[in-house]
Parts: C-alpha cells; sequence; structure tokens
C-alpha cells in the first residue's frame, strides 16, 4: 500500500468523497482515445471497456456484459453526435469514466438518427444508482453545449480533451 496522494481519483476518507466538481474527475487518461479509427458500435463498447477494465482494475468481460446488458434496453445515443454508454458494475467505489472522439462517426441508434463521433463511457458502483445518475447528468449536461462538443472535436490530444471538459465545469463551481 502507498501512502502517496492518487491525482487520479477524487480525494476518499472512510467512506466520504468529496463531489465531482469537473469531468475530468471522471476520466483516467488511459481511457481517453482523441483519434480513435474504431469502426462500429461494438467496437467502441468493446475497446472503451477493456481500457476502462484495465484502468481500474476490473474485469474486461464483466464490463462489457454490463454496458451491452444497458445496450440492449435502449440506445444511449443523445443526439447531436453524442453517445453516453453507462453501466453499474461491480467493484468500484465511485463513477469513472472514458471519452473517445471517433475518425468516422458510428451508429448508436441516436434520437436524432445521426452517427455518433463523440463517445463518453461511464460506469459506476453497482451499489449507488444516485452516483450513477449523478455522473450521467453531468455528462449529459456538459455535451449539451455546442462549445464543448467543438472543442472535444478539434481536440487532438488526450490534454486537449481535458483542457475542453476541465473549465466547463469549473466555471458552475464559484
Amino acid at each position: 500500500m502507498t501512502t502517496g496522494m492518487n491525482l487520479e481519483r477524487p480525494l476518499e476518507l472512510e467512506g466520504f468523497r468529496l463531489p465531482m466538481t469537473n469531468l475530468t474527475d471522471l476520466l483516467h487518461s488511459d481511457a481517453v482515445f482523441p483519434r480513435a479509427r474504431w469502426q462500429s458500435r461494438r467496437q467502441v463498447l468493446v475497446e472503451m471497456s477493456e481500457a476502462l477494465a484495465r484502468a481500474n482494475g476490473l474485469d474486461a468481460k464483466r464490463v462489457l456484459e454490463a454496458v451491452n446488458e444497458r445496450e440492449r434496453l435502449g440506445s444511449t445515443g443523445v443526439g447531436e453526435g453524442v453517445a453516453i454508454p453507462h453501466a453499474r458494475v461491480a467493484g468500484l467505489s465511485r463513477a469513472v469514466g472514458g471519452f473517445a472522439k471517433l475518425h468516422e462517426a458510428v451508429d448508436f441508434e441516436a434520437i436524432d438518427e445521426r452517427p455518433c463521433d463523440l463517445v463518453f463511457m461511464i460506469l459506476a458502483p453497482d451499489d449507488d444508482g444516485i452516483e450513477h445518475l449523478r455522473a450521467l447528468a453531468k455528462v449529459a449536461r456538459a455535451l449539451r453545449r455546442d462549445s464543448v462538443r467543438s472543442g472535444l472535436r478539434a481536440a487532438q490530444s488526450v490534454d486537449a480533451v481535458m483542457a475542453v471538459l476541465a473549465p466547463d465545469q469549473n466555471s458552475n463551481a464559484a
């Protein structure tokens, strides 16, 4: 066990978690893909599930099964080229996420019938529906903004993606 501070996760003290202040609190840099060349919804879900599983010490097969189960319930394509696949997974203490900007948009059966090129996957603890909904709402609220979508589409690096997502939420915290 290390005693150093883990900057990849929000501060946790004996069951108390500070609230997520911006979307970068959800993201692990190993699960951010600013120039993904995946060619189908299936490939996007597989690659992102595997990356999030690796980054968070989870079983990739179980993560993919949970994400696919949620996808079977209904489309996670929310319109404007955005998809937010999400699932609740055992083994997490907090919500985590990954992001991909696809080189070519893929069909997520979005409500506006547009293919999606911006995909933000969220995994939340299986025993915390409130955290799942909070993370989902925060991501959806941010990606509804034209300036955020445009910034993400222009981002060419992990750092650029993080820079787009951090200021968006900092403007709400005063």
